[in-house]
């Protein structure tokens, strides 16, 4: 039976904000002996407590009984994960190696807090706009319970002390604008999905932002602030008290409250202001006797604070993308670590304080260690203002190409979901100050091979508008782009549109590039050699042609597949000219509504043009009978060819609902409709050509063979189409990385990896063809033992059998008379164990190797391995399913 084909799905795989909660560190810890000696009585069966900090252990196992064990605690070794919410999902980032280990999706709306169970370090917190909590064992990605609140959850919050509740913050009902923070109290059935219905009240009027409350020492009171009011709730006491300052704004901003921090081992409240200020409040059990002192060095909002694990200083961050070290309550001992690229929102330190991280407002993680010297940064996809470069394909490295941080260009991977490097453009200084008008990056394009790269920035002037048109050179040696030919003011006007044409078979002297404007024209640029005996480089870039048609303005370009025709629409017409002779060959017109987008047909296609208009038509011209062959009535924002087949997408907008058509242009009739894609407005496309085809079960998704499409919205979200699941999205290396990461080092790890290394070195010396058993190499007895924590698997005498029998090694292959001989007595068994071994020939005969069919004689099971085998099947493996 042919199982069902997967669906196809939207993806959010990229783009998604980093900076939406405060990262996590893991908490690790190594457990050290003690000492020795008959610690317990033989029988006993000693537990691990919840975060494994206590437990017995005999020579690196734990046994369920014995005489000789030793007592082992918890000794806190640096944070080996980073976690971050990530839109609807978390992720798990590698503090060593910065990749991505894990995608942990589950939730139905965005993520608004995480936070480690404080009663187990390897599980995880994690609320979301869907109304529910989850808990997660991130090691292994898996959700453990998920407890349906119902309300919007806003912020998250797990104390030590409370071991079955956690407070959230969520809307109050029937008011606007309003929140509470509540308490929730989490069922402990054995169901995993379960409801969390039972809500108490702790603070009224709180904020919705998680950096808005914090918890005081040991737990005994909370802490939230709001505009200018600071209230702070004490448990035990059940009493409330309430500051505020004066609402008095200076040069610098208000004096509102942006974020606020508690001391972990004494009662002190750090709070941080619009204006720049941070406020250190004391003695606030007493209404009127409080006292606070100021520092202040930002000279704009404090974004947020945190003090370190002992206490001894305090770190801030805003929109200076200065980290500030405050060592005590002066202004004058402080330390900074300046250009961390944008504005830091929030400051995460580790459990074992030797790091902190900072998120930043473009997507940035920053990784500092405790001297506060820079250690990693993990970069996601920049989130700049506007996406004016469009999605553009690095032919190189097939990395999205667009607009990153002002006057740069980011290549993106997406594969890792993280920036490979960042192009700096413009080579200008930017100046973080609104209402200045600086030069940006607007237009990008890449040859056919990746040689070239021409970019356009221009400065927005009321009257005298800047514009550069940038050539760039791949340099292998340097394996970056370096300037080669820069063109002030190519155009009277605005850059509309820029191509090269599209010819892989081309030599460099042969490129062409096309530019067209709001002046009314379209310009040629061809390489010439450069006479100039000082230049650094041998050729330059200049214009050979310059094109118009009834001084109506330019708005777009592109080159037929072959590269002979050059098509240029110009506002409501289409113009067709041979890119030999620049010779105008004939126009479309379809009025009313201005050209938005055009492209030819490739392939068997080639002889078709596709055009979209902004009063909702979409038109494909034959370019044979120069006549329309059929239109369509669609609002469409985004066009975009596959590189790689006959296949278009078009993008349409309509009642607040994108869609998504993909066609051939000699079919009228879409092979693919879908509607409500995504309920943002999608802007830009791009086909991404992948690897090696991919294996599509279903004929209507046959178009996603060879290339895969990503959308950017509105809302700059980077999407895709998808018939995987998220964690086949990773890359095989760090999949195994995550694996192996998540592994800890034992003496039969080690053993067993030795034995096999030397194994292998063997067989290769001695040029031999090994076939081992399956069963060895893969058991899932030994991968459980080796990749399970001690303290969740099943008794040792349970599993030492098959551990001993995986280990052992089979003898020499026999000869073929010895074999037949084996054979033939194991037919004479009985019929149970005949019918058994009748099955598993039955099985080899099917799994035929490559080798044999090429001729080669693969090495027949022994007696041994046989017997081997049958024990093997006969064995209860039903255990693994549990985890």
């Amino acid at each position: 039976m042919v199982a069902p084909a997967a669906a196809l799905r939207v993806v959010r795989c990229g783009g998604s904000s980093l900076h939406g909660a405060r990262a996590v560190f893991s908490a690790d810890s190594k457990q050290v002996g003690l000492g020795t000696g008959p610690f317990s009585r033989k029988g006993e069966d000693p537990k691990l407590s919840n975060d494994g900090a206590t437990g017995w252990c005999h020579r690196g196992l734990l046994l369920p009984g014995g005489v000789l064990r030793r007592r082992v605690t918890a000794v806190l070794l640096p944070a080996r994960y980073l976690l971050c919410a990530s839109g609807d999902f978390v992720k798990v980032y590698s503090v060593a190696t910065e990749e991505t280990l894990r995608l942990m999706g589950g939730h139905g709306d965005r993520v608004t807090a995480i936070q480690l169970n404080p009663h187990n370090h390897m599980q995880l917190y994690s609320s979301s706009l869907d109304g529910s909590i989850k808990l997660w064992d991130f090691m292994d990605g898996i959700p453990i319970k998920t407890f349906t609140v119902g309300s919007k959850l806003l912020a998250l919050y797990a104390l030590p002390s409370l071991e079955d509740s956690v407070f959230v913050v969520i809307p109050k009902s029937g008011e606007r604008d309003t929140f509470q923070l509540v308490s929730v109290k989490l069922t402990k059935a054995a169901a995993q999905d379960l409801e969390a219905k039972e809500l108490s009240v702790v603070l009224d009027g709180v904020d919705a932002s998680p950096k808005h409350i914090a918890f005081g020492r040991e737990s005994e009171y909370v802490a939230s602030v709001k505009e200018v009011n600071l209230q702070v709730y004490f448990f035990k006491r059940k009493q409330l008290n309430r500051f505020s300052v004066s609402a008095i704004k200076t040069k610098s901003g208000s004096n509102h409250f942006t974020c606020i921090a508690c001391h972990p081992t004494e009662d002190c409240i750090a709070t941080g202001h619009a204006d720049g200020k941070i406020r250190l409040w004391r003695n606030f059990y007493h209404k009127k006797e409080y006292t606070f002192s100021t520092l202040h060095w930002h000279h704009d909002t404090v974004m947020d604070v945190a003090f370190s694990m002992e206490g001894t200083s305090l770190l801030s961050g805003g929109v200076e993308s200065v980290l500030v070290l405050w060592h005590n309550e002066s202004d004058r001992q402080k330390d900074f670590l300046p250009r961390l690229g944008s504005a830091i929102e929030y400051i995460s330190m580790s459990p074992d304080g030797a790091l902190c991280c900072t998120l930043h407002s473009d997507n940035r993680i920053t990784i500092i260690n405790s001297n506060l010297r820079f250690s990693k940064s993990i970069q996601g996809l920049i989130k700049s203002a506007d996406v004016k470069t469009g999605l553009v394909v690095d032919p190189r490295t097939k990395a999205l190409v667009l607009n990153g941080e002002p006057g740069h260009l980011q290549f993106y991977c997406l594969q890792s979901d993280q920036q490979l490097f960042s192009l700096d453009i413009v080579q200008r200084q930017y100046i973080h100050q609104a209402g200045l008008n600086q030069a940006d990056l607007v237009k990008v394009a890449f040859s056919a091979q990746g040689k070239w790269l021409a970019t356009v920035e221009e400065r927005e002037e009321v009257t005298d508008p800047e514009l550069q048109l940038k050539l760039w050179f791949y340099d292998e040696e340097t394996q970056s782009f370096k300037l080669n030919t820069r063109i002030n003011m190519p155009h009277d006007d605005h850059i509309t549109d820029m191509c090269f044409r599209d010819m892989d078979e081309l030599e460099d002297d042969s490129l062409i590039l096309v530019t067209t404007g709001r002046d009314c024209v379209f310009k040629v640029w061809v390489m010439v050699e450069d006479t100039d005996p000082e230049a650094q480089q041998s050729v330059s870039w200049s214009c050979d042609f310059v094109g118009s048609y009834h001084n109506y303005q330019a708005t777009n370009c592109c080159f037929s597949e072959d590269g002979s025709l050059l098509a240029v629409s110009f506002e409501e017409t289409v113009t067709v000219w041979d890119s030999v002779t620049w010779d105008l060959k004939c126009t479309f017109c379809h009025p009313p509504g201005k050209i938005r987008n055009i492209c030819f047909g490739r392939l068997t296609c080639s002889k078709y043009l596709i055009g979209a208009t902004d009063c909702g038509f979409l038109c494909c011209w034959n370019l044979l009978s120069c006549a329309l062959e059929w239109s369509a009535h669609l609002n469409i924002l985004v066009l975009q060819p596959d590189p790689l087949s006959e296949h278009i997408a078009a993008v349409s907008w309509l009642s607040k609902e994108s869609s998504l058509f993909v066609f051939k242009p000699n079919e009228p009739r879409p092979i693919y409709i879908q509607r409500n894609l995504c309920k943002e407005k999608i802007q830009l496309a791009a086909f991404v050509p992948r690897d090696e085809p991919e294996t599509i079960a279903s004929e209507k998704y046959l178009w996603l063979r060879r290339s895969q499409l990503f959308f950017l919205t509105d809302t700059q979200e980077l999407m895709t189409l998808s018939t995987k699941s998220l964690e086949e999205r990773l890359t095989p290396s760090s999949k195994q990385l995550a694996v192996e990461e998540s592994l800890s080092v034992t003496p039969f790890s080690l053993l067993l990896g030795k034995h096999r290394r030397q194994q292998s070195q063997e067989d290769t010396d001695h040029g031999k063809l090994v076939v081992h058993s399956k069963h060895k190499q893969d058991s899932p007895a030994v991968k459980e033992l080796l990749h399970t924590p001690a303290h969740v698997l099943p008794s040792a005498s349970f599993l030492c059998p098959i551990f001993i029998n995986s280990l052992l090694i089979s003898k020499e292959n026999k000869s073929a008379v010895e074999a037949a001989d084996e054979v033939e007595m194991e037919s004479e068994k009985s019929e149970d164990d005949s019918d058994e071994e009748g099955d598993v020939t039955e099985m080899e005969q099917e799994d035929t190797s490559p080798m044999e069919l090429l001729g080669e004689t693969t090495c027949k099971l022994s007696k041994s391995q046989e017997k081997e085998l049958r024990k093997i099947r006969k064995m209860n493996y039903s255990w693994i399913s549990a985890f």
